[in-house]
């Protein structure tokens, strides 16, 4: 039973994504850090460090991840809007979690921040496998 657990679990396609996902994390992080730096808000912050992973998410997702080469501009299309739309409900989710986190937490300083920061990307990240493994780069039977 644990063979069939790791072999479903431990492939090439879940591992690019845990790896995949680390580096979106790092670069959902970098941009969180360096808008708040420029004093903005926790919710533009929040928003735009957004815009800023997905865009880099659904390239590596599209070309590492799931291995899906399809360029024609139709296809890509429909593709990436099914895309901006599952992670703009796990975003706007993970947007209001964060924002709560924060509120509840009150003035705990940006490292609380970052745990929370830290915990609302894990969610997304589990959210977002789910998506896109059952709707948006599901392979078609050949």
């Amino acid at each position: 039973m644990l063979d069939k657990i790791r072999e479903k679990c431990v492939n090439y396609e879940t591992v690019s994504y845990l790896i995949c996902g680390i580096l979106t994390t790092a670069v959902d992080f970098g941009a969180y850090s360096f808008f708040r730096e420029t004093d903005l808000s926790v919710e533009l912050s929040q928003a735009l460090s957004w815009l800023v992973a997905v865009f880099f998410a659904y390239v590596v997702n599209k070309l590492v991840v799931f291995r899906n080469f399809n360029m024609r501009p139709v296809y890509m299309a429909k593709e990436a809007g099914a895309f901006v739309a599952a992670r703009a409900f796990s975003g706007i989710l993970t947007w209001i979690i964060m924002i709560v986190l924060v509120r509840l937490g009150g003035d705990r300083g940006f490292l609380y921040e970052l745990f929370c920061k830290f915990i609302v990307s894990v969610i997304n990240m589990v959210l977002n496998y789910v998506f896109s493994k059952l709707w948006i780069f599901k392979k078609k039977p050949e």
